[in-house]
């Protein structure tokens, strides 16, 4: 019997999106390309943990040849770095295939109840700072215990950091030092206000002094990328569509520090496709920008020397170097700064195992690709390392230690505080 997808079929049950995932199934020529970028065919060289046997695999589905439960093992291994889609000579936007169809088959799939729960704590925890932090003091008084609990929620128990740094809130208005040469709205973000406070002061710092006002509305919540990336479109929709009214349209910008998080910023043009928040969303995906971007074409005002010498590697966040295509902005702005030798890392855009919730989700293979990325730090001699989202900080950082050396992780804009400040920690 021939089998065809039918995109009106697939429209009832995703969406605009269906015609997204049509054209990327059809692109696909199964050259091979992503075969060599691909973390996960890299680590287990299985055809069917590779961008093009993923492709077939939800073809099958979607054309009703395969059952749901038989691939989503396949599926929910892909870490969603979409390194393919930089490899890719057709063109394949995996991206609008991988991200609906992890909701077309969260509708079908059996979850056990242990991974039900874990995946529940993830998703309404985690996009929630106040929550998150009060989890985060739950998770230690629970660890005595984690003997009685399923390994799924152990993986939680074993993302905490050892001490939660000091909040402070951030101001909901900052003026330039000097005079004004932008106007920007920031995001906070969600686990980065938690695990990494320090990091939005030192976005604000540094705006300011290369002239620029910010704003930070108190009314914003979490961008919707987390559950976006685990097959959640309608949740995330209803985080996204806070973020439109919350922030101010009066701005050149709207800035993250974090490449997850600006991603699925500038996927809300896709996101709310057809919807009545349709032309506000594009509207929001066009000014969204990582603040390496908008600091290296605003034209970055000359940091001081690094009060000592310090040889940095840099390691590319899979959503800042493949899905939002910016490599060289963070680069140019590190060289900017003199005492700062800048290393390049063997595998530097290969993904580093965090990918969003993936090293709780996977643990094992989150743990072999963080291994890997350690191993290629190591190898570069560097005193400290460079990363532009927080995932990948607390990923790397976590098994430097493991490794038993325990090198400092900044973001790239601490590093430009360092020098601003004319402060180096440690």
């Amino acid at each position: 019997m021939h089998h065809e997808i039918s995109v009106k079929q697939l429209e009832s049950e995703v969406g605009p999106a269906a015609n997204g995932m049509v054209k990327a199934i059809e692109s696909c020529v199964h050259c091979g390309f992503c075969l060599a970028v691909c973390p996960t065919y890299q680590e287990l060289g299985e055809e069917m943990d590779s961008p093009r046997g993923r492709i077939f695999l939800m073809k099958s589905v979607l054309e009703g040849q395969l059952p749901v439960q038989d691939m989503i093992p396949y599926v929910d291994r892909c870490l969603g770095c979409m390194a393919c889609m930089t490899a890719c000579p057709s063109g394949v936007n995996y991206e609008n295939l991988l991200v609906p169809f992890r909701t077309y088959a969260e509708e079908k799939r059996v979850r056990p109840l242990a991974e039900r729960a874990q995946r529940l704590a993830v998703n309404q925890t985690l996009p929630h700072p106040g929550r998150f932090r009060v989890a985060t003091f739950a998770g230690h008084l629970a660890k005595p215990f984690r003997g009685l609990l399923p390994d799924e929620l152990n993986v939680l128990l074993d993302f905490l950091p050892p001490h939660l740094p000091k909040y402070t809130p951030l101001p909901e208005h900052v003026l330039a030092v000097g005079p004004r040469r932008a106007r920007v709205a920031l995001l906070g973000g969600c686990v980065q206000q938690v695990l990494s406070p320090e990091l939005g002061w030192a976005a604000l710092r540094v705006l300011a002094i290369n002239g620029v006002e910010v704003v930070v509305s108190s009314q914003q919540g979490c961008c919707g990328s987390l559950l976006m990336h685990n097959g959640d479109l309608d949740g995330a929709r209803q985080l996204a569509a806070r973020n439109l009214t919350a922030f101010p349209t009066d701005v050149d910008a709207v800035i993250t520090t974090a490449a997850g998080c600006g991603s699925g910023m500038k996927a809300y043009d896709t996101l709310f496709e057809g919807r009545p928040e349709a032309e506000a969303a594009a509207e929001f995906a066009r000014k969204s920008q990582d603040i390496t971007t908008f600091l290296d074409s605003l034209g970055l005002r000359q940091p001081p020397s690094l009060p000592r010498p310090l040889k940095l590697a840099y390691h590319d966040a899979c959503h800042l170097a493949h899905a939002q295509g910016v490599r060289q902005p963070p680069r140019s702005l590190l060289r900017a700064v003199p005492n700062l030798t800048l290393i390049e890392i063997t595998e530097s855009d290969m993904c580093c195992g965090s990918a969003g919730t993936y090293n709780l989700t996977q643990p094992e293979i989150a743990g072999r690709l963080g291994q890997r990325k350690v191993s290629h730090i190591l190898e570069t001699g560097a005193e400290a390392v460079a990363a532009g989202n927080i995932g990948c900080m607390m990923q790397i950082r976590s098994h430097l230690e493991q490794a038993g050396k325990p090198i400092p992780v900044y973001h790239t804009i601490e590093v430009l505080d360092f020098a601003y400040r004319q402060e180096m920690p440690g």
